[in-house]
């Protein structure tokens, strides 16, 4: 009777593993469908999007910036900060959305920056 109660609680185990094993590739097969989805944003941007909590165009809405300029960003940047601070009856939520928001685009920026002086240099033969 141990025998056979043993027999069925390994198979039990064996079956969960390989739904899970098999659920984890799906998983992953996916992340890599979304990532090449995105297009150029490439590893690193999603890195960013994972740290910030926050998308490129979750920043790009909340900052209200179609096209990114460190000139519009740093505009918008400046008057959603100064409307939305406390002294003037703002939110802190909403000032703290918005310092996260630039950060991440300042953060794509600098990804954007990077590869392109990446592609400038010509690769040492």
């Amino acid at each position: 009777m141990a025998k056979y109660l043993a027999q069925i609680i390994v198979m039990g185990v064996q079956v969960v593993g390989r739904a899970f094993a098999r659920a984890l590739r799906q998983e992953f097969a996916a992340s890599q469908a979304a990532a090449d989805a995105r297009g150029r944003a490439g590893h690193q941007s999603a890195a960013a999007s994972n740290l910030s909590g926050l998308s490129l165009q979750e920043a790009q809405q909340i900052l209200n910036v179609s096209k990114l300029s460190p000139e519009e960003v740093q505009k918008n940047y400046e008057h959603l900060l100064k409307v939305n601070d406390k002294s003037v009856g703002g939110s802190f939520y909403l000032q703290s959305k918005v310092v996260r928001a630039k950060e991440r685009l300042d953060e794509e920026l600098r990804i954007q920056a990077q590869e392109d002086r990446e592609k400038g240099q010509k690769p040492k033969t």
